[in-house]
């Protein structure tokens, strides 16, 4: 039948660069992104993660080139951010997926340099790579895209880990700020806040702990899957998605409204 709507859900020959795209939720989004059409820039610290992920994608039928990126350095950034750029002819889409996870209590010997490694990856990179690809995203037709990647962290808290706490808590209010600043343009910034995920930082945990977790806090009494946020991700770049702009948007199957 014929299309009763106007607003386009696709994002196929849009650029992405996502961040932190080697492994659990960066690697899921390009793939996602791949397999939606888009041309995707796979960016990570260990560059053979990222040419891993970009191989599978080129093997897949689909279009993707990897870049080793430290996203604490700001010049680095640049670099990358302008060579994607001019190997796809532009940039629509900017996934800030990147960060760490580093606990420590706050009477710890080595509090402090966790606290500046997680305030250089998880939030002063952020600010990094928008600022390097916002001359992209203005030229982008139907508007550009800006996702960062929070957590249920920046919502509430756990003990321990306040520095990832704290920078995720940041990660929205940067979100919210620049949408407010950036919505004028046509630029949409808005953030997903993953709860328990199967990632490289919850490998650590013990299966039991996790099921005991999952049944005592959240409502599907599952851990996600990578692919099931990166849906999340997708919804949030899409041309339709031209009016949601400064959402912090959990995708925790309901763990930050379970009060009992």
């Amino acid at each position: 039948m014929a299309r009763l709507s106007k607003l386009s859900r696709s994002i196929a020959g849009k650029v992405a660069l996502v961040t932190g795209a080697g492994s659990g939720m960066g690697r899921a989004t390009s793939y996602l992104f791949a397999d939606e059409g888009a041309h995707v820039a796979c960016c990570d610290v260990n560059g053979d993660t990222a040419e891993a992920t970009a191989a599978a994608i080129r093997e897949a039928g689909g279009s993707a080139q990897a870049w080793t990126l430290d996203v604490a350095n700001k010049a680095a950034v640049q670099q990358v951010v302008n060579a994607v750029a001019s190997q796809f002819g532009g940039l629509d889409i900017l996934v800030n997926n990147a960060g760490v996870s580093t606990p420590a209590n706050i009477d710890a010997d080595n509090y402090e340099a966790q606290w500046e490694k997680a305030v250089a990856v998880n939030i002063t990179a952020h600010t990094y790579t928008i600022r390097a690809a916002l001359p992209y995203l203005r030229k982008t037709e139907s508007g550009g895209r800006i996702v960062n990647i929070a957590s249920t962290e920046g919502l509430g808290a756990t003990p321990t880990v306040s520095s990832y706490t704290a920078t995720k808590h940041a990660v929205v209010g940067l979100t919210r700020s620049l949408a407010v600043e950036l919505g004028k343009e046509g630029i949409t910034v808005n953030c997903i806040c993953p709860g328990a995920i199967n990632t490289g930082m919850t490998a650590k945990y013990a299966d039991d702990a996790k099921a005991k977790f999952a049944k005592r806090r959240i409502p599907i009494q599952r851990y996600a899957e990578p692919e099931e946020v990166a849906h999340g991700t997708l919804s949030l770049v899409l041309p339709a998605a031209s009016y949601i702009n400064g959402v912090a948007l959990p995708v925790d199957a309901g763990l930050t409204i379970k009060n009992a």
